[in-house]
């Protein structure tokens, strides 16, 4: 048995970790942009990345150092440093440098970047700025808002797990996302921090197992960037373990996340959750929520507040999955609008499933009616606002 309390304090929840974010000038009006994690002991450190193939220099190089226990992440907003070649990751040698002879004892650091991809990174700024760290504050509301981009409110999370014996540890995130944001390692920063006494391998695996329903679910936009980074760190200052406690907290932590980013989508109006049952297969379940949490149709119908359940349809026929409209129905929430070749949709029904679009939050439930394969991804709405963010996004 084990509790899971939510609790303040994000990446600095958890024993001998540290975090701030600044201002350095490269966002306007004195907005935070560069932050820090640091922990006072060498972490285990598990990862996903982006399956872009056009990987921004910061992931190349994280994978370049090999096997490592680290102690420092520097993140910076403004500049993603993707498609810059071998003069992005000599940037992010020199930068890294600079800090380290600042402070000695940071062990093997590492660099994330977000923003406009194509730009070199104003290395100077960047130095000049880490220069003011205070590496003894723990300010994860700080470090939060100074990774974000388009994002209109700060991300993070933390728990304790309490053992049956008295015993805890504690594992504490922030994350930044609202655009390009897919199902294909939605595209976001994300790093969690932990003092649980856990292995690397093990870690790793447990990750590879909770971003699969959390950020692999979700969608804004269809679209993967360069930069999609999911860092773990574990310091193991706790000596604490407990392997089902830790998956259950870590994918808790994650799927709230990958929530928060799609209700902050770019322009976004609604969270709306795709639960997919009656698949002949997990599989199949994955394609149709997918599908669905991606469809520009579905999503501009989101968006007008339109019951137009014949696109949720579509949709699902499109996906290529086995399906029957014999067999499918359809629900708004609790308002099943069509089932198994029905058509309940009628002019007494319509205002009903309209009331639940009209929500900022709901579910649309397809039983495709074959077997027992299910699915749950989560999407968004798509209006005029996500096209002036993105239209002006350089300036």
């Amino acid at each position: 048995m084990y509790n899971l309390n939510r609790i303040e304090g994000g990446v600095c929840a958890a024993e001998g970790f540290f975090a701030e974010g600044i201002h350095i000038g490269l966002k306007k009006e004195g907005a935070k942009d560069l932050a820090f994690i640091y922990s006072e002991k060498p972490c285990a450190i598990a990862s996903v990345f982006t399956t872009n193939k056009m990987t921004a220099a910061p992931i190349r190089h994280f994978r370049a150092k090999g096997d490592f226990e680290g102690n420092f992440v520097l993140i910076n907003s403004k500049n993603a440093n993707a498609m810059t070649g071998r003069a992005g990751i000599d940037d992010i040698d020199e930068v890294l440098n600079a800090v380290q002879e600042q402070f000695p004892y940071i062990l093997h650091p590492v660099m994330s970047s977000t923003g406009v991809i194509g730009v070199r990174l104003p290395k100077t700024k960047i130095v000049e700025g880490a220069m003011h760290f205070d590496l003894s504050q723990r300010d994860g509301i700080s470090a939060s808002e100074a990774i974000m981009t388009t994002d209109t409110f700060a991300k993070r999370i933390a728990y304790e797990v309490v053992l049956e014996d008295g015993k805890s540890f504690k594992i504490g995130a922030m994350a930044k996302g609202a655009g390009m944001i897919n199902p294909a390692m939605a595209t976001m920063l994300c790093f969690i921090t932990t003092d649980a006494a856990v292995d690397k391998m093990m870690m790793q695996n447990i990750l590879d197992e909770c971003v699969h329903t959390t950020f692999n679910a979700a969608s804004v936009d269809g679209d993967t960037s360069t930069n999609d980074t999911v860092l773990v760190m574990a310091n193991r200052e706790s000596g604490v373990f407990h392997a089902e406690a830790f998956k259950e907290a870590l994918e808790s932590i994650m799927l709230f996340l990958a929530k928060e980013m799609v209700r902050d989508g770019e322009g976004a109006t609604k969270l709306v959750t795709y639960k997919v049952t009656g698949a002949i297969n997990h599989k199949e379940a994955e394609i149709a929520a997918k599908a669905l949490s991606n469809s520009l149709l579905v999503k501009t119908a989101l968006f007008g507040q339109d019951p137009n359940w014949g696109r949720i349809a579509s949709t699902v026929g499109a996906s290529g999955i086995m399906c029957d409209e014999a067999f499918l129905s359809i629900w708004f929430d609790d308002i099943c609008v069509y089932k198994k070749g029905e058509l309940l949709f009628d002019e007494k029904l319509e205002p009903l499933a309209a009331a639940v679009m009209q929500k900022s939050a709901f579910t649309i439930h397809c039983d495709i009616g074959l077997q027992d394969g299910e699915f749950t991804a989560y999407g968004c709405d798509l209006g005029h606002e996500y096209v002036k963010i993105n239209a002006d996004y350089r300036t």
